[in-house]
Order: structure tokens, then sequence, then C-alpha cells
């Protein structure tokens, strides 16, 4: 296996981690705020670590505008499911989309500096 190849492995992996642990950080804060108070800090260090690695490993030149504009979807709903009180969908749903934000948002400040980057080296 080459260079390449295993550091995109590893940010994908980082990725499917740092997904992994929004989700079952995100419900159980929803369901013991207690618990997940005490280990959030935490959690937030880990999920911006493994949210640099994405950037740094994962996205590539052709895939940095789609990047960020999800990024920036994903950051925009925030928020948006706070009135579902059923069962607390709304706190869990939030409490996830927040920490899937936090590990992307370090991405997508490397994805922006590639791009800034890409746009102001001179070229051809």
């Amino acid at each position: 296996m080459n260079k390449q190849r295993t550091l995109s492995l590893i940010g994908f992996w980082g990725f499917v981690i740092g997904l992994i642990i929004a989700v079952i950080v995100g419900a159980l804060a929803a369901i013991a705020p207690a618990i997940s108070g005490a280990i959030m800090p935490a959690i937030i260090i880990i999920l911006i670590i493994l949210g640099l690695i994405i950037g740094f490993l994962n996205i590539t030149a052709k895939e940095i505008l789609l990047f960020l504009v999800a990024t920036v979807a994903l950051i925009v709903v925030g928020g948006v499911f706070t009135p579902l009180k059923t069962f607390g969908i709304g706190a869990v749903l939030d409490n996830i989309l927040s920490l899937i934000a936090t590990l992307m948002a370090p991405a997508a400040v490397v994805a922006a500096i590639k791009a800034l980057w890409a746009v102001g080296k001179p070229g051809d």
C-alpha cells in the first residue's frame, strides 16, 4: 500500500470515529447531561484533533468546494430541531449536529486555507 493511500485511510477512519463519537456523546448529552458534562471538554478536544486530521488527510482540491458547502449547511441547521419536544428528540438531534459541526469545523478551516492557497499562488 502506498503512502498516500495509507494517509487517506487514516483520514477516513478519523472521520468515521469522529462521527461515532459525535452520535454517541450527543445522544448521551441529551439523556444524561451530568455525565456528558464531565467528559465534554475532552470530547471536544478529540473531535477538533480528528477534524484537523480529516482536513489535512482527506480533503482533496477537487472536493474542497463541495466539502465547504456541506460544512456551512451543517452549521446553519444547528438548533433547528430544538422545537421537537417529543421524546426529547430535538435535544438529541441538536446535540449530535453540534458535535458533528465541532468535528467538521477544523476540517473546514484547513480546506478553506487550502482553497485560499490555491487561489493565491501564482500559476498559469
